[in-house]
């Protein structure tokens, strides 16, 4: 078959890590890209080998040589770009976080079914081969009656001054709104399903420092299994290696321990504990994701990662900070 042709809408760091992944699909994906700034799009076009560039990015939507787009602009953008892709009848993939409210994904979601078209939601950390084997296990029984469940993703990655992220209009939110969602998607994901969530941010650092964002959140949850769970999320402490993160699912039987990127799983408990190493060739599932992408394009499905999916980690973002009454800010979204 045909190379399925996108255009990137947006040429920052992000499309460069998506790039980096696509020259592994270049049999199968065929990319252009598209900027504010003509030299910005021409330089990724050039960098990557792409097909051609465009100084707008409604000249990419408009374009009848394209099939679809990747949303990759602060999450500010998202809405009204996605809208105006679908209307121009092109599949979507939009970076997460998708969008800013509940009412948002629904305004797509029904633009979509008028349209026909495929939206996949930007979570390649579903399809990373972590994820996968964890959802395996799970659906296998390993771990028994669950208990348990203790995520960590700590770091010290700090922003610099004129990062857009350090805008709370701009990225939606703080950092775990922003950022955090990936891992909240994670927790929500592996097979029981979280029913509700509760938010705890610790205070602002009293130092000033040019990463201005609330950088922690400690969320708690049930599943609808009846197991409890709990999500360490930061990025202003150091962690171990600078970057080696350990996270543990409890149950009855058994337990697994995981580093959180996907290095190792360890299964312990009844019978003889195993270690396990996923895979490390597509560790962050952006190949497996836009292979999920080209798929259901051709055949004319939604994603594995669809806006219902992303719908269902949005309502519990939502109760992080609506029952905690932690400040969320979000504007009304600008048109570009």
């Amino acid at each position: 078959m045909s190379p399925v042709r996108i255009a990137f809408l947006g040429c920052g760091f992000i499309t460069r890590v998506h790039s980096r992944h696509l020259r592994h699909l270049k049999n199968e994906i065929v990319a252009s890209y598209a900027s504010r700034s003509r030299a910005k799009a021409d330089a990724l076009c050039k960098d990557f080998g792409g097909a051609g560039s465009y100084a707008e990015y409604s000249a990419a939507i408009e374009d009848p040589n394209i099939d679809a787009v990747v949303v990759a602009v602060p999450p500010r953008y998202h809405l009204t770009l996605t809208l105006a892709a679908l209307a121009a009848r092109k599949h979507v993939l939009v970076e997460k976080p998708a969008f800013l409210r509940m009412e948002d994904y629904e305004q797509v979601a029904a633009a979509r079914d008028r349209a026909g078209r495929v939206v996949l939601v930007g979570e390649n950390d579903h399809y990373k081969p972590l994820a996968v084997e964890l959802r395996r296990l799970i659906a296998d029984g390993v771990l028994g009656e669950m208990v348990f469940a203790h995520f960590t993703t700590i770091a010290h990655k700090l922003k610099a001054a004129g990062d857009w992220r350090n805008d709370a209009e701009m990225a939606g939110g703080d950092a775990f709104f922003e950022e955090g969602i990936h891992w909240l998607h994670l927790a929500n994901s592996l097979g029981p399903r979280i029913v509700e969530a509760h938010g705890y941010r610790p205070p602002m650092s009293a130092v000033e420092e040019p990463d201005r964002r609330a950088k922690s959140m400690l969320v708690s949850f049930t599943y609808d299994n009846g197991a409890v769970g709990s999500l360490y999320y930061s990025r202003e402490i150091p962690s171990l290696f600078r970057g080696l993160r350990l996270s543990k699912l409890f149950g009855r039987r058994r337990v697994i321990s995981f580093e959180s990127n996907g290095v190792f799983i360890l299964v312990r408990g009844e019978g003889t504990p195993r270690v396990i190493f996923p895979g490390f060739s597509d560790m962050r599932g952006y190949q497996a994701m836009y292979r999920d992408l080209v798929r259901a394009i051709r055949e004319a499905r939604q994603p594995d990662m669809n806006l219902e999916r992303a719908i269902d980690d949005q309502r519990l973002m939502e109760q992080i900070y609506q029952k905690s009454q932690i400040p969320n800010p979000k504007s009304q979204i600008p048109t570009l």
